[in-house]
């Protein structure tokens, strides 16, 4: 299986212990389980975490911002869209994931974003919450 994780769900699987930390380490877990993004998905995240509250949160955990960038840099496919065709209404910067998806052959993005998960499925990849992309990832296991 090939995942994509937009922005928000890789920064809360980062820098806290929910849900989506769950699923980032189901991920590393699994030999069959493939992260993918691209560069504009991992230069969103660099800018994300430079911000204050991740900034902050980065403090208190004793970790700087270019060493998680590193961690997950170690463990992601990166894959370059040729293209980023207008997807999602309302988010410009959402198209990025779904054409970072489409080019990594992926069949699941993990989002927390409303504007993408109302789509629900882009050219048979769906869009799913962390929680339900944790499921399927678990379902994968299981013979």
């Amino acid at each position: 299986m090939r995942i994509v994780l937009d922005t928000n769900v890789a920064l809360s699987a980062l820098l806290w212990r929910g849900t989506p930390y769950r699923l980032l380490e189901a991920i590393r877990q699994r030999g069959d389980v493939q992260l993918v993004s691209s560069a504009a998905l991992l230069e969103e995240l660099a800018d994300v975490l430079m911000r204050p509250s991740p900034a902050k949160r980065l403090a208190a955990i004793g970790k700087t911002a270019q060493a998680v960038l590193a961690d997950c840099v170690e463990i992601v496919e990166e894959v370059a869209p040729t293209e980023v065709p207008r997807v999602v209404p309302g988010g410009a910067d959402d198209d990025h994931v779904i054409a970072a998806a489409v080019a990594g052959g992926a069949e699941l993005i993990a989002s927390g974003d409303s504007d993408l998960l109302g789509i629900g499925c882009h050219q048979g990849i769906g869009i799913v919450s962390a929680a339900a992309a944790l499921t399927a990832i678990e379902a994968t296991g299981k013979t």
